[in-house]
């Protein structure tokens, strides 16, 4: 995109500068794992992704304000070529100062958490009970922010106390609060359509006013652990509606888990296309009842 000046370069995402006050953040095809983007895109997931964060920002607008303006990318983008690259896949956004941490929330006792535990009882400093099992649901639902890390490295987990002398303790307050107040409405939302929010990541920013706004992606396959309800049992690991096709092939090569990653076989990107679809229509279609099968993958 050639109209806009390109402000950062993520590795799913790209933002370009409308002027001061304003952002374009286009969501692309490119997937990454293991922190390492890999050089086959997955067919429409920039727009899957999109369409789901959008939808949550509207549903969770009474909660917490958030970055959209509401703006329509056409009265940015001009040029039609430009229009066609984005379509679907661009909002237009406050430009806002990022807090330097991501606010995590697990529901459910799995992943690097479930590591900690099984070494010493606790999840990120925080001691938890004995004798709970692999993707346990925990009673209470544990904050724990994260320090972003450069590209191909990973993200630090640190302390509550540690996350409140980063960003300050009004900040670190706001964000816990609003982090729980989110994920509660979300499990309970997409409990009803038949998914469970096992953990997942919010990131904010400051306005100009100092006022606290959540921005990024919210509640996607990408920022979440999502697992079908139908599938779930404590003690063992549920498959996940994200790229763990993509995972699952990269563990089988002779990889070192470093830049550059291998292509992936067009197999796995369209089943990998077929998850992100099926939460989407999941999560935006109507509560189904109880026991209701989900929508079927290819």
């Amino acid at each position: 995109m050639r109209s806009l000046p390109l402000v950062h370069r993520g590795k799913v995402r790209d933002s370009y500068a409308v002027d001061d006050d304003l952002l374009l953040i286009v969501a692309t095809d490119r997937l990454s794992a293991f922190d390492v983007v890999l050089p086959t895109p997955v067919p429409g997931k920039g727009q899957i992704l999109t369409a789901i964060s959008n939808f949550w920002f509207h549903k969770t607008a009474h909660l917490v304000p958030n970055h959209l303006t509401g703006i329509a990318v056409e009265d940015i983008v001009t040029d039609q070529d430009e229009r066609a690259q984005v379509a679907g896949r661009a909002v237009v956004v406050k430009r806002l100062r990022p807090i330097p941490a991501e606010a995590v929330v697990r529901g459910y006792l799995i992943g690097s958490g479930w590591h900690d535990y099984q070494q010493n009882g606790e999840v990120c400093g925080i001691p938890l009970p004995p004798g709970l099992q692999m993707a346990q649901q925990l009673e209470t639902p544990l904050f724990t922010p994260a320090t972003k890390a450069a590209a191909g490295h990973h993200d630090q987990n640190i302390s509550y106390a540690e996350f409140a002398q980063l960003v300050g303790p009004d900040i670190a307050r706001q964000c816990a609060d609003f982090t729980s107040e989110l994920y509660t409405f979300a499990a309970g939302f997409a409990a009803a359509r038949g998914i469970i929010i096992a953990d997942t990541k919010f990131e904010f920013g400051l306005d100009e006013h100092g006022q606290v706004i959540l921005m990024d992606e919210i509640l996607t396959p990408d920022s979440s652990r999502f697992w079908p309800q139908s599938t779930y049992r404590e003690g063992s690991s549920p498959p996940s509606y994200d790229k763990q096709f993509v995972r699952d092939y990269l563990d089988t090569l002779d990889w070192d888990k470093q830049a550059p990653g291998p292509a992936i076989p067009a197999d796995i990107l369209r089943k990998t296309a077929a998850r992100y679809r099926e939460a989407q229509e999941l999560l935006t279609g109507p509560a189904r009842e109880p026991g209701a099968p989900s929508v079927k993958t290819s």
